[in-house]
């Protein structure tokens, strides 16, 4: 892995805060919140669903940061690039990610949307119903990436959530050439199979010329290459970019790399609590391993391992130390 790194990872995404609390089902009729869905919503709605909701927990969110919380929770070292508000939501942002113990400098927005933030009601059921403001963190630019962040780590992971707008496009491209010049390496997850129908063909030109290790899940991946089978995804995704983890689910990941392919199985759970997050820390412990020297393989089972972990509970970060996970469980 590259000479005179000083961090494993950078990650680039939608830096949002994460707001948890209970909440029967009655409160979710009442304020016509769709149970178990994903809602996009404004300002207006995020402020007045704030004010129904109970004691919550909040910290910060998002995809990437996801991943780069559970990085660090490995021993990594990682930073993050995300654009957040000058505000109260902002400041629990800024504060929750670098106490995770990863690096974050972006400069907060003056002006313009508040933070975003993602409003979860979690019913008895164990249903989680998210609200979404994407606020500020859409507005990242190629102003806001770093180069010697960029320059310093051996990866630079981007989040497909933030393929959406024209400027964090440049963003992304801007910070693959900064990373390739450094002779560092680019990677990219798909995200969500809905980001991969909007985008299809740039998405496709964006891996195909930028990104050296890629993570999908099985449809996002079949979406991409539009074939309906997972033989024909690893055939199309091997002349694509040197490396590709495919997550499927209860059947574990495929790693494959030029000739090589991997099967990583799954690791059991007891109980599969809640499914957010399994995506980005699966990644994170694959990153981990892929910048510290260990094989495709085990890469993949570190994943799995940061995977189990935190489908276990609650929440898209990790609860129990996974650097101490893996000394238990890689053997």
């Amino acid at each position: 892995m590259s000479e005179n790194a000083k961090l494993d990872v950078v990650g680039i995404g939608n830096a949002i805060v994460d707001i948890v609390a209970t909440a029967d089902d009655a409160l979710l009729e009442e304020q016509g919140i769709i149970k178990g869905a994903m809602n996009l919503i404004d300002q207006d709605r995020a402020d007045a669903l704030y004010d129904v909701m109970g004691p919550a927990i909040e910290r910060s969110g998002g995809s990437a940061g996801n991943t780069m919380a559970g990085i660090a929770s490995l021993g990594g070292k990682g930073g993050y690039f995300g654009k957040v508000r000058d505000d109260q939501f902002g400041q629990i942002f800024r504060h929750d990610i670098r106490a995770e113990g990863v690096e974050f400098n972006t400069a907060a927005a003056t002006d313009g949307p508040s933070t975003a933030r993602c409003l979860i009601f979690v019913t008895p059921d164990a249903e989680r119903s998210m609200n979404t403001y994407l606020g500020a963190c859409v507005n990242l630019t190629v102003a806001d990436i770093d180069e010697e962040m960029i320059k310093s780590a051996k990866v630079t992971y981007m989040e497909g959530y933030l393929w959406d707008p024209e400027e964090a496009k440049k963003a992304f491209i801007h910070a693959s050439k900064t990373a390739h010049a450094a002779g560092r390496k680019v990677s990219l997850t798909l995200s969500d199979s809905f980001c991969v129908d909007r985008h299809r063909e740039s998405f496709l030109n964006l891996v195909k010329n930028y990104v050296d290790i890629l993570f999908a899940n099985e449809e996002e991946a079949m979406a991409l290459f539009q074939v309906d089978n997972f033989d024909a995804v690893l055939q199309e995704v091997r002349a694509c970019c040197s490396v590709a983890a495919i997550t499927r689910g209860e059947k574990g990941s495929v790693i494959c790399a030029g000739d090589e392919v991997h099967v990583v199985d799954a690791i059991p759970v007891e109980q599969v609590v809640d499914t957010t997050g399994a995506g980005d820390l699966y990644a994170a412990g694959f990153l981990y391993g892929y910048t510290n020297g260990y094989s495709l393989y085990d890469s993949g089972r570190i994943g799995s391992i940061a995977a189990a972990e935190v489908i276990s509970h609650f929440g898209a970060r990790p609860e129990t130390s996974l650097a101490k996970l893996v000394e238990e469980k890689l053997k």
